[in-house]
């Protein structure tokens, strides 16, 4: 009987500091960034944690490099996009990077090492509303209002009750349990948007986004022109 050829064992991709970073991520999207150790981060890639201090300095230093894996997620403005169109597809981008990555919330404007994908994301949106014509004063309130809106939006949308992938028949149950113990009467415009919007079919949280940003440009552009 022929005798079955030994495999070779299967080698294991060299570590790198991206590939340290990328598994950090993974590790605080599935369980959040409260969770994430050295240790943890060590058994997600196979190694010892000790093996880790050769591609991330510290803690901060990885966290650092978290955050500026996020923002390399985010659109940059393209050359020649006007600037509304530019800031409103940044906006949509940064929103969805986030809803993959909770955890940056909190962290994203929080750096005081920030990455190049960082630096090279903020330099490019203050330059597409510089070559629109803004002052610098005005660059940095559009800025501030839209990242305001983006993060602030974002964060209401995660920690709502309900989540977006449910049914409309879920949300009528959760708001039903909200109001239990009520008389419509004591609240009745809350009970109105319960029963007329919230509970509708195909009512999702996620679609204010867009309408809201759309406001804000608005009033930018009043403003700016």
């Amino acid at each position: 009987m022929a005798t079955r050829a030994k495999q070779a064992p299967k080698r294991r991709a060299p570590l790198t500091r991206e590939r340290v970073l990328r598994a950090a991520i993974r590790v605080a999207d599935r369980h959040g960034i409260e969770s994430l150790s050295m240790r943890k981060l060590g058994h997600e890639l196979g190694v010892e944690a000790m093996s880790l201090y050769n591609h991330v300095r510290n803690k901060v230093d990885m966290l650092d490099g978290m955050v500026d894996v996020v923002f390399s997620q985010i659109e940059l403005p393209a050359d020649g996009v006007d600037w509304r169109t530019a800031m409103r597809k940044r906006a949509i981008s940064a929103r969805q990077a986030l809803l993959r990555h909770p955890w940056a919330i909190g962290l994203m404007e929080s750096r005081a090492t920030p990455g190049p994908a960082t630096l090279r994301h903020h330099d490019s949106v203050l330059g597409s509303l510089r070559t629109a014509g803004f002052s610098v004063d005005m660059a940095a309130h559009a800025y501030s209002v839209l990242d305001g809106y983006i993060y602030g939006f974002t964060l209401t949308e995660l920690t709502l009750p309900f989540s977006n992938t449910e049914g409309a028949a879920d949300v009528g149950e959760i708001a039903g349990n909200m109001l239990e113990g009520f008389r419509p009467a004591e609240y009745p415009h809350l009970t109105e948007m319960a029963i007329d919007r919230a509970t509708k079919p195909g009512y999702n949280y996620g679609d204010e986004f867009e309408y809201g940003l759309d406001l804000i440009l608005d009033g930018i552009q009043r403003v700016s022109d």
